[in-house]
């Protein structure tokens, strides 16, 4: 696993992949290992803390930019997440109770709070501190909402409000009372500060979205509403122009939602499609001012280059500028690295309906620091147009969770402890002109915040819809109107439109205007919106409109358009978009767009489409989507669908043309990623010539092994399940406890997994098959590859041998028996005897090591 230090110490790293470091003090070293510092002491510079101003003088910028110190200790101390108000103001987050010493004593103890800062005199510089809300255990996310400030702090989601105009709050609404896990220092595989949600941010289309965490909220009339959403990233979440989420992990510096998430949960039919956590930025390497023999994993070679980390071990927090002030990062995305005391600017573009970023300078970053205390984990575009930077400044960022014997002795050696309770906040500007103030700003009429909907600074615009929502004054509806609809920049109209659907004010003929603007931004967004007009009447029209958008040369727009489409649940228009699929190859995404918005119109799309005779047999591009509906249709589990399907694949004499082939492509990968049996009541028709046919018996093995009928030879009726005794299932509902605190982040609560994070649980040959392996892998862990239901997943899983017996039988009959499985239940005593047996080893399993131990079987029915 790659070395963690903030990016996984604040940050909400997740699941059984990441819980590698779910360890205890010493157990977080693997026995054996030499945990020896590779870089010379003379080397290191002196780990003291360094005053505001002395601190300023350690970094170096990108030429034409500048540091300026906005606030600073003792206003402020332990920064993790910051706000401004619509006064200037900024809300601050102090994490003050995080690793008060080396052992993390006192994590517990309710010290954490928010804090206003307010500018006085006008400097520029903040020179008062208030508590808003104190007494709160390690609190991580804040966002202003109403007259009030929604803040996290574990495992609570509240709305705070200051009834009584003191400054103070004084009222508190749970909005949540999941969001995350109460710190105990008794249960830490229970409470693993790592792991909780972080990074509030109120998006485009009105829902404040949350890092790490799989709910997302509403404010509307004065009432919180609550929706479902995809879990994302680990600590940090920023938006761009396009209403496009922004996240990322601790050696996985940005990932990306292409398509908002709400579309690809459409259609259970497809659980994997893409377009989501999406890899923006695959160069991880990094380029700091200084050695950094203080990473977690710092003895090993592969962590270091001539002393200085090589690759992102703790990214965190990352934004997209959208400000006036720094221009030229207009769509640029900033992501921290506080373990190497630097800031990554990467440049974004679009690329075939996808986004890639790059890093803005050749082997440098846009600031790093000699300062082994910086520890930027935030940013925030200001109303001053100046991009802000969260210093959580101190040197101690590895939580004792995960702290190894190398880390704890450089830390103690050095001085890194103490002193507790630092922090600044910065601000960049450009190093050539003067830059403005706005940390006093005066009270805006409606009509004023109207046309701050047109701002060029992103905060403004953001602010502007947010205020005019909350505030919901039927007054300023046409004014709004006449900003979406003529004369406003194109920024503008999107976050006009984007106020009236929050107001319920927003009307058709207001975003069919918009399907025509020259600027595709808003195109796309007015597409987008057009959705909830699609069942009144017009529809002939309105979808018209949308079908002409299908072909837009804009890849954002046309996306938008087959994505939007599928809600319109019409076979011509089913037909109309697996037509431009196929006819736009190059268009990433396009493909995942049409089937997600297809639950249940997969035969019909496909008995069509084998018929029509535009769509031949040799188009491969045709073949591919042919190939994506016959496994649609086949992981629906619509056993008369399914016999149909196998009907279109032979009905030509199989292997006579590339159709059959793609068809039966499409049934193999969807049968290789199932596992339970397809009961039928006879033969399938069109079963035989398949499965027995030189061309595709092979690739169908898998298939022969699930479908079954009575009387199939070699098929041995199947067991009735048996039940869970009194005490299996005391276990089972403690390993569904666990496994919701400890590993359904990244494997989701649906077993699913994620991508790029953790493999799917469900149906998995792994958790379904052998004790003996599904436990080796939970005490000792897995290394490299490894291949569950057809498909390789890359990365290590640390060991989670720190939890005892009972426990690890507990979630491991939990997952054996969730979500429609049958394998028997584990048992606290063939924990104990593996551990025993195993007691020698120091390394983790590989896949190779633990096929010997005990092959994966055959899956699906019981052979005779």
């Amino acid at each position: 696993m790659p070395t963690t230090s903030l990016g996984r110490i604040l940050l909400a790293s997740c699941c059984l992949a990441a819980v590698a470091h779910a360890q205890i003090g010493d157990v977080a070293d693997r026995p054996g290992e030499v945990q020896k510092s590779l870089v010379p002491a003379h080397l290191i510079p002196p780990g003291t803390p360094r005053t505001p101003e002395e601190a300023l003088k350690s970094f170096t910028l990108a030429p034409g930019f500048k540091l300026e110190l906005a606030a600073c200790e003792p206003l402020v101390q332990d920064p993790v997440a910051i706000a401004f108000g619509t006064d200037g103001r900024l809300w601050v987050v102090e994490m003050r109770g995080f690793m008060a010493d080396i052992e993390g004593n006192g994590e517990d103890a309710p010290i954490g709070r928010v804090v206003v800062l307010t500018d006085r005199d006008g400097d520029g510089r903040y020179d008062e501190s208030q508590v808003f809300v104190d007494h709160l255990v390690l609190p991580r996310a804040i966002t202003l909402v109403g007259d009030g400030a929604l803040i996290g702090a574990p495992p609570e989601l509240a709305f705070w409000r200051d009834a009584d105009g003191d400054g103070k709050a004084d009222q508190k609404t749970l909005v949540a009372g999941d969001y995350g896990v109460r710190v105990d220092p008794k249960r830490p595989e229970l409470a693993n500060p790592e792991r909780a949600p972080n990074s509030l941010l109120w998006a485009y289309d009105n829902w404040i979205y949350s890092t790490a965490y799989t709910k997302k909220f509403r404010f509307a009339k004065g009432q919180w509403e609550t929706a479902a959403t995809s879990f994302r990233g680990q600590w940090g979440l920023g938006q761009d122009d396009h209403g496009r989420l922004y996240y990322g992990s601790n050696s996985d510096q940005l990932r990306v939602d292409v398509i908002p998430s709400e579309y690809l949960q459409r259609n259970p039919n497809y659980p994997r499609l893409a377009g989501t956590n999406v890899n923006t930025a695959a160069d991880q390497l990094v380029w700091p001012a200084r050695v950094n023999p203080g990473i977690n994993r710092g003895y090993r070679p592969e962590m270091l280059r001539g002393g200085r980390l090589k690759a992102f071990t703790a990214a965190c927090g990352p934004w997209i500028y959208r400000g006036d002030l720094l221009p030229e990062f207009n769509g640029n995305a900033f992501v921290a690295e506080p373990s190497a005391n630097l800031v990554r600017r990467s440049v974004l573009t679009g690329e075939n309906g996808t986004v890639r970023g790059r890093n803005a300078y050749d082997r440098r970053e846009f600031i790093a620091s000699t300062d082994e205390r910086f520890r930027p984990v935030g940013f925030s575009t200001g109303p001053d147009g100046a991009l802000y930077i969260v210093d959580f400044y101190r040197g101690v960022i590895e939580h004792r969770i995960s702290l190894t014997s190398y880390l704890r002795k450089q830390s103690e050696e050095r001085g890194l402890v103490h002193p507790q309770h630092l922090g600044r906040i910065y601000r960049v500007v450009p190093a050539d002109k003067p830059a403005p103030r706005a940390t006093r700003l005066a009270p805006l009429t409606p009509s004023q915040w109207v046309e701050r909907l047109s701002h060029p600074n992103s905060w403004w615009r953001e602010t502007a819809q947010r205020i005019l929502i909350e505030r919901g004054d039927p007054a300023v509806v046409p004014a709004i109107r006449r900003i979406a609809t003529a004369g406003a920049p194109p920024l503008g109209r999107v976050h006009a439109l984007w106020t009236l659907e929050g107001m319920g004010a927003l009307d058709r003929a207001t975003v069919v205007a918009s399907l025509d603007h020259p600027d595709p931004i808003v195109r796309a967004m007015a597409v987008r919106l057009s959705e909830r007009f699609l069942p009144d009447a017009g529809r002939a029209e309105l979808l018209a409109r949308l079908l002409a958008l299908t072909k837009d040369k804009v890849p954002e727009v046309q996306l938008q358009a087959v994505l939007s489409l599928g809600n319109a649940r019409d076979p011509a228009v089913d037909r109309a978009l697996a037509e431009t699929a196929r006819t736009h190859p190059g268009k990433t995404f396009l493909c995942d767009a049409l089937y997600s918005g297809l639950a249940g119109r997969e035969l019909p799309l496909l008995e069509h489409l084998v018929t029509n005779a535009g769509w031949k047999p040799e188009d491969a591009d045709a073949n591919q989507i042919l190939s994506g509906l016959a496994g649609g249709i086949f992981t629906s589990r619509q056993l008369s669908a399914i016999e149909r399907l196998f009907s279109l694949a032979a009905a030509p004499p199989p292997g006579s043309n590339r159709r059959t082939a793609a068809l039966v492509d499409g049934i193999a990968a969807a049968a290789g990623a199932s596992r339970r049996p397809l009961q039928f009541a006879q033969a399938p028709a069109g079963w035989k010539e398949l499965v027995q046919h030189p061309a595709y018996k092979a690739r169908l093995a898998r298939l022969d092994e699930i479908v079954v009928w009575p009387g199939k030879p070699g098929v041995a009726v199947q067991a009735a399940v048996t039940p869970l005794t009194a005490g299996q299932q005391t276990r089972f509902e403690a390993g569904k406890t666990l496994f919701t605190a400890v590993c359904a982040a990244c494997h989701q609560i649906d077993g699913r997994g994620l991508d790029g994070v953790a493999p799917p649980l469900l149906d998995s040959e792994w958790v379904l098959g052998s004790p003996e392996r599904i436990v080796r892998i939970i005490l000792h862990g897995v290394r490299g590859q490894i291949t569950v239901l057809g498909r390789v997943h890359m990365g290590d899983m640390a060991a989670l041998g720190a939890l005892d017996d009972q426990q690890i039988s507990s979630v491991l009959t939990y997952v054996r028996r969730e979500w429609g499985h049958s394998a028997s239940p584990i048992e606290p005593g063939q924990v104990k005897a593996i551990r025993a047996a195993t007691a020698g080893r120091s390394d983790a399993w590989s896949e190779r090591e633990l096929q010997k131990i005990d092959p994966v079987p055959r899956r699906g029915a019981t052979r005779k």
